[in-house]
């Protein structure tokens, strides 16, 4: 079996010493994206995201109809979401309708603008 092993000849201290201070001072900011991408991971949830970020604001039920998939299945997925708080819910009435967390909008639509040019 091959071992890995660094072939470099010299070490740049300074650098390795400074990329160390980026990704510790980023530890939280990766921690959070690392879990929305989780989430956003599964392909239900991925198309929940997208259709809310398209249509602003959507029920339980118009998910359901749209993706084909019972309400309680939705629900399950909505809750994750919710739970992390990727999406907000807003009751209007007796019906509850959710939209994305204007603070991962950007980063969904720079997503969801890749996919839509595949």
């Amino acid at each position: 079996m091959e071992k890995n092993a660094c072939i470099r000849t010299k070490t740049d201290n300074k650098k390795i010493d400074k990329c160390k201070l980026i990704v510790n001072d980023l530890d939280i900011p990766f921690e959070r994206l690392s879990d929305l991408l989780s989430l956003a991971g599964n392909k239900v949830r991925l198309k929940i995201l997208y259709l809310l970020s398209n249509e602003k604001a959507l029920c339980v039920c118009d998910l359901s109809d749209i993706l084909k998939m019972n309400i309680s299945a939705i629900s399950q997925h909505l809750r994750k979401l919710k739970d992390k708080k990727v999406i907000l819910p807003e009751r209007k009435g007796q019906t509850i309708f959710y939209s994305v967390n204007s603070e991962n909008k950007r980063l969904f639509n720079m997503l969801f603008k890749q996919i839509e040019n595949d």
